[in-house]
């Protein structure tokens, strides 16, 4: 942050010139008003400017032996430093060419010799007065800055815990996918990151919107908690009746997270892409998807890339009524729904990612642990409602 004047105590002001006369001169008509430091020669002045207590300002003489003051100002200019400390020139060169370079090179002011005791006095106050409503509204800047900086990660932070929240709501309901929303979760960013390379789609998907395509993804099934036990837990293939159930989980996420922005009395941004993809990952490319049956690129996005991502990690997975396939089984399911069920550019980003996939499963594998615990818990609640379905016959 920019060092303010001290209003406590006197100003400091450098007088810089090579003649002990005038550095006497000089110190003698300021000495009431300001703390004085001179300095006879260049290196010593860019020394006391450069130190850890630096003038306020300072008042250079041009004609010095070894380094001149246009050199003086010249590297106090260009050094983050003492850019900002005010250079009052007090010269005896009075030619206008030398007074335009003395400005040029960032001087605040040009007084001639011999002075006039007011007049330097006069534009030494002023300066100084210049200078601290500029490091004033130069501090205020950096505060307010920090400030927004602050805020919003509070707000990425907020916007975190929510998505997390609510996606921890879904896998309680049916944590039978392990470590399936983390996956999806970085699938979806690998294909948006490898499709970015691609002219067409450079715009839209900006760093922003990929970090929001990460954080949303954990919301795709979100709408599950809505869907009955008898049905999401049920450790074998629907019927078609409680397949059409399981089909009311996108618009039910989606109104979840509708009703949630109700509550604020407002949208939200962030959670337009998590509305997105919880009501159109369902959807397919030919459109014989669900909920809308929408077709080609009229599904969003977003829905696009959560659909293969979705559908590949479901592949690889163990489930209760199945085993998990190979990636290479996997891939062969994903060719044969290019153009059909998946987006043919999401299918091609598949393609020339598919050792990142494969990276991505086995960094976030589920545990050997955790599947035996999933699979005795379904067994226990299927004896359950056998138990329940004979009593209900007896």
């Amino acid at each position: 942050m920019t060092q303010a004047l001290d209003f406590t105590s006197k100003p400091t002001v450098l007088v810089v010139d090579d003649l002990p006369d005038n550095l006497t001169l000089m110190s003698k008509l300021l000495k009431d008003e300001y703390k004085v430091k001179v300095a006879n020669h260049g290196e010593k002045a860019l020394k006391i400017a450069l130190s850890d207590h630096p003038p306020d300002l300072i008042l250079l003489d041009i004609m010095m032996p070894d380094m001149d003051g246009y050199e003086v100002c010249s590297r106090l200019k260009a050094n983050p430093a003492s850019w900002n400390i005010p250079i009052i020139f007090l010269t005896a060169k009075a030619e206008v060419e030398d007074e335009r370079r003395g400005l040029e090179l960032g001087a605040v002011d040009y007084i001639t010799k011999p002075i006039s005791p007011p007049i330097v006095l006069a534009r030494v106050a002023a300066h100084l007065q210049l200078k601290a409503s500029a490091d004033f509204l130069r501090d205020k800047a950096a505060f307010l800055e920090s400030e927004v900086a602050k805020r919003t990660r509070e707000l990425q932070a907020i916007q975190d815990v929510t998505i997390l929240v609510m996606a921890s709501l879904a896998e309680t309901r049916d944590n039978e996918t392990g470590n399936h929303i983390r996956r999806t979760q970085h699938y979806v960013r690998a294909l948006a990151q490898h499709l970015r390379s691609h002219p067409f789609w450079a715009v839209r998907l900006t760093d922003a919107y990929i970090d929001t395509l990460y954080k949303s993804a954990p919301l795709h099934d979100i709408g599950k908690v809505g869907i009955p036990d008898r049905i999401l837990l049920k450790p074998g293939r629907l019927t078609t009746e409680e397949f059409e159930v399981m089909k009311t989980h996108p618009a039910l996420g989606r109104d979840a997270i509708e009703h949630a922005e109700k509550q604020l009395g407002m949208t939200v941004d962030f959670l337009a892409c998590a509305k997105e993809i919880a009501y159109s990952h369902q959807e397919k490319w030919d459109g014989s998807g669900y909920p809308e049956g929408l077709a080609g690129t009229d599904i969003p996005l977003s829905a696009r890339l959560m659909a293969l991502a979705d559908v590949y990690d479901a592949l690889i997975s163990r489930r209760v009524y199945k085993a998990p396939m190979s990636h290479a089984a996997a891939t062969e399911i994903i060719l044969a729904g290019l153009g059909s069920h998946f987006d043919p550019d999401v299918v091609d980003a598949f393609l020339a990612i598919q050792d990142e996939f494969q990276s991505i499963a086995q960094r976030f594998a589920d545990s050997e642990q955790d599947r035996e615990r999933e699979l005795a818990r379904l067994e226990a609640e299927t004896a359950e409602n056998i138990e329940l379905g004979d009593a209900a016959k007896g």
